[in-house]
């Protein structure tokens, strides 16, 4: 595939950091997007070798208010792909979390549908995402999933899955734009072994994140789209998202994509 350009937002997070040096290794340029001038070296680092490659952008996304704020980042960047690996991170009030995990990933993905240089936008979530039980997951998987949703995941989870239901709308109407929402489960941060469970997996998991940075790198440079959850397993990353895009596999399944298409389309 033909060189890229990659807009990364929330380029200081730990998949993040991780997916950076994976993109470059692909001859991609990268706009890492950070907050805060100080994390500037950190980025640099994961790519010593070849920092020419690597733009670090300090530009907040709390403090994008619309789908102009978003824009004006798209237009100093000029992406062909857009990467949304932020988030509160749970940090201060549910305000917060819902203006960065909400309101500011919409702006983003409603900028980037209106660029059309930008084919693919990858949005990060998890698999608890949904308004309604998997298909493939029994009822205990469901009724835990909802606890941890109406638990420690409030107001986390209403936020995600309003970006990911506006994301899965508005690539319903722009064809042409590559929707990817990847869904891991429970994130560690231990050696990256290079095996998963990608697609239609049970509902509880956990996966390194260095198995999601590379997971992400491989969709990117595929054809893949759609809502792929993701676990560790046996299988090759590269063989995953070959079986996901041969098999049409879209966890997106048993929701209502029509309500979606009403809402954000």
């Amino acid at each position: 595939m033909a060189s890229k350009r990659i807009l990364l937002l929330g380029g200081h997070g730990k998949v993040s950091l991780l997916l950076t040096p994976c993109l470059v290794a692909r001859s991609w340029h990268v706009t890492s997007v950070i907050r805060d001038a100080s994390q500037t070296d950190d980025i640099l680092a994961t790519v010593k070798d070849d920092r020419r490659s690597v733009d670090v952008l300090v530009s907040s996304l709390e403090d994008v208010k619309s789908k102009r704020d978003a824009q004006q980042v798209i237009d100093r960047s000029k992406p062909d792909y857009v990467v949304w690996s932020a988030g509160a991170g749970g940090k201060g009030a549910p305000s917060r979390t819902q203006a960065v995990d909400r309101d500011s990933c919409i702006h983003f993905i409603q900028a980037a549908a209106d660029t059309p240089s930008i084919t693919k936008f990858l949005l990060v979530s998890y698999p608890g995402s949904r308004r309604t039980k998997a298909p493939w997951w029994t009822e205990e998987e469901w009724a835990g999933t909802q606890e941890v949703n109406n638990g420690v995941l409030k107001p986390y989870y209403p936020a995600k899955l309003a970006a990911d239901e506006c994301l899965t709308a508005i690539a319903s109407r722009r064809k042409d734009l590559h929707a990817i929402v990847l869904r891991p489960s429970r994130l560690t941060d231990d050696e990256a072994t290079g095996r998963i469970s990608l697609g239609k997996t049970k509902a509880r998991g956990k996966i390194t994140r260095g198995d999601v940075a590379a997971t992400a790198a491989e969709l990117l440079d595929s054809e893949a789209r759609g809502w792929l959850d993701l676990l560790e397993g046996e299988e090759e990353i590269a063989a995953a998202v070959e079986r996901v895009i041969r098999d049409k596999v879209d966890c997106v399944e048993g929701e209502d994509v029509e309500r979606m298409i009403q809402q954000y389309g």
